[in-house]
């Protein structure tokens, strides 16, 4: 049976996820924010970057923005996992160690330590525990991620990832923009000096999905965030792009395991 609970924490740039999988499998997708999952139990498996990766209990994965992944239960009795949800720009100032101009990576996706698994574990039951005290959560992230950072995290230049004249970058950004509005293909090729043939193309190329598939998930990803902001379903429907409350319900569902009635309850 599959459970699934979101959590916001006091901040809203860190989100918690603790989760039972059984039947439920993702499909190919990508997040807005930064994904830190613990598996408690089970086993997971999942395709990043051309490559199929096995995780089990004990075990990190990070999973960075805009990175294509799936993920299903490789055992029949499925998989437990505990997740940080948390912005990039927020996660790169508490790594303190990057220039002004870089952003935080680490150096592998799947991290096989004991000690930070357990300080990661701690940070994520500690974070969701209600009687801690508000200045106690302002404190405790710098010191919960300090083994990662300290021995996995590095600063990079952040990439551009080129889109005709453009890049997805400055796509993203008039696409959220305009969310609660029709789209149209040839609106985004003019947009990137393409025309629409060489936009579907460029864009397949450059991302790994269609111009509709990720216009899609963007959607769903910033509905998200607007249901953890305490808005409620019929509210987020409309900001994003979708004509009634029930077409949205049905996609993020799909999409997510949960309707969008548990993350804003």
């Amino acid at each position: 049976m599959d459970s699934v609970k979101y959590s916001n924490t006091i901040s809203e740039s860190i989100n918690l996820i603790d989760a039972r999988y059984q039947q439920f499998a993702f499909q190919r997708h990508y997040h807005l924010d930064f994904h830190i999952g613990l598996i408690t139990q089970g086993e997971q498996r999942f395709h990043h970057q051309g490559q199929q990766h096995h995780i089990g209990q004990g075990q990190v994965v990070l999973m960075a923005p805009d990175e294509l992944h799936d993920g299903n239960s490789v055992l029949e009795r499925g998989y437990q996992t505990k997740v940080f949800v948390i912005d990039p720009s927020w996660l790169t100032q508490l790594a303190q160690y990057t220039q002004p101009d870089q952003i935080l990576s680490f150096r592998q996706t799947i991290i096989s330590n004991p000690a930070i698994f357990n300080q990661l574990y701690q940070l994520h039951r500690l974070l969701g525990d209600d009687s801690q005290s508000q200045l106690a959560k302002d404190c405790l992230p710098l010191e919960g991620f300090d083994q990662l950072f300290s021995q996995f995290g590095y600063g990079q230049q952040e990439k551009v990832t080129p889109l005709g004249r453009q890049s997805i970058a400055t796509l993203k950004s008039f696409i959220l923009d305009h969310l609660d509005q029709p789209i149209r293909l040839e609106q985004l090729a003019n947009l990137c000096h393409l025309t629409p043939t060489q936009f579907q193309r460029h864009f397949k190329m450059q991302m790994g999905i269609t111009p509709y598939a990720w216009l899609s998930r963007l959607r769903l990803e910033h509905g998200m965030r607007l249901l953890q902001q305490g808005h409620n379903a019929t509210y987020v429907a409309h900001q994003i792009g979708f004509y009634d409350q029930a077409h949205f319900s049905k996609a993020f569902k799909h999409n997510f395991g949960v309707p969008p009635a548990k993350i804003s309850e």
